[in-house]
């Protein structure tokens, strides 16, 4: 290999690095998080950015663990909600039936300029 075909190559491996380097660290700062609700009631709202697991009720378990969240444990017969995927930042629901449990993700906070901002106070 010539020494400007290795400098090249350097250079595209260092440029590929700090370009995932930024897109790490733009989505680091943005989990989002879930809301829990139990039979039509509010439980509680969670971050995404914290690793925790969460107990509902006695009957569920849930864990946040990634940014993700999934349904570890459930007392229900089928355990259907804990077959379903796990729900992040982009949205997504973990329903089950008989203990009446929904757990929804929510979008993170965005930074776009373009989205318009409405004050609704009158």
């Amino acid at each position: 290999m010539k020494k400007k075909e290795l400098t090249f190559i350097i250079g595209i491996v260092v440029f590929a690095l700090l370009l995932w380097g930024g897109m790490y660290l733009t989505r680091r700062g943005n989990y989002g998080s879930i809301r829990i609700t139990v039979n039509g009631e509010e439980y509680g709202t969670y971050s995404l950015g914290k690793d925790q697991v969460i107990k509902i009720n006695g009957t569920n378990v849930c864990e946040i663990k990634n940014g993700e969240v999934k349904m570890t444990e459930a007392d229900c017969p089928d355990h259907l909600c804990m077959k379903q995927k796990a729900v992040d930042s982009t949205g997504g629901t973990i329903v089950c039936l008989p203990n009446k449990v929904v757990i929804e993700g929510e979008k993170g906070e965005s930074h776009n300029e373009d989205s318009p901002e409405f004050d609704t106070a009158v």
